[in-house]
């Protein structure tokens, strides 16, 4: 999983630089102002054979307010059977047995973000989300229900293509549990042992305009 998404992003982050174009110029007011999106991880759910799949959805709708100001909604949902805390990428912890959970944590969230660009392409975005969590055994039977607020601080460069019909945002983040409800006996004993931050964590999103 870890070597198939660093694989994934290399080759966007590649292909990115290549394209590197500038955000919208402080006097152009002919930029379209909604686009429609999601994220590269969608991509590599998709990949077969994974460990974990974690059966990611998301679907961004967004909305420029000025050529600088962007407000998105972003739909999303995922299953995972580790905690949150250990970093999928860096830490050898994520994927091993004694770390896993009793079963595995379904969530559903709608989170909101306000980008805001600071010099040419470059943005910095803040990201809240509240999430309703699903707790299932390891016989795939509902044991509880939880609730989250998963923020994410990101700062990434936007690139156009295409005219400006595409675009691209490779990115860089720290993503935060700013609040969870109490997990099941089982999830909390793991869960507790990490932290409520990640970072970095690597993102790259796409998008149509319209």
């Amino acid at each position: 999983m870890k070597k198939n998404w660093f694989l994934v992003a290399l080759v966007l982050l590649v292909f990115a630089s290549q394209n590197l174009t500038a955000q919208y110029a402080d006097t152009d007011t002919t930029y379209k102002r909604w686009f429609v999106g999601s994220s590269a991880f969608v991509l590599v759910s998709l990949i077969p054979d994974q460990k974990n799949p974690p059966q990611f959805f998301q679907l961004n709708v967004g909305y420029r307010l000025t050529n600088k100001d962007i407000i998105t909604l972003e739909p999303k949902t995922w299953k995972y059977a580790w905690p949150n805390g250990i970093h999928p990428f860096l830490d050898d912890k994520y994927g091993t047995d004694e770390e896993k959970f009793p079963g595995r944590v379904r969530e559903f969230g709608l989170s909101v973000s306000y980008q805001r660009f600071l010099w040419n392409g470059l943005y910095a975005e803040l990201n809240v989300m509240p999430t309703l969590q699903h707790f299932v055994n390891t016989a795939g039977t509902r044991i509880d229900n939880g609730f989250q607020i998963f923020n994410t601080y990101r700062v990434g460069y936007h690139v156009k293509l295409f005219n400006d019909r595409f675009f691209i945002q490779p990115s860089m983040a720290v993503t935060h549990r700013a609040y969870h409800s109490t997990l099941p006996n089982g999830f909390k004993q793991l869960d507790d042992k990490w932290s409520k931050f990640v970072v970095p964590e690597p993102g790259f999103h796409f998008g149509f305009n319209f």
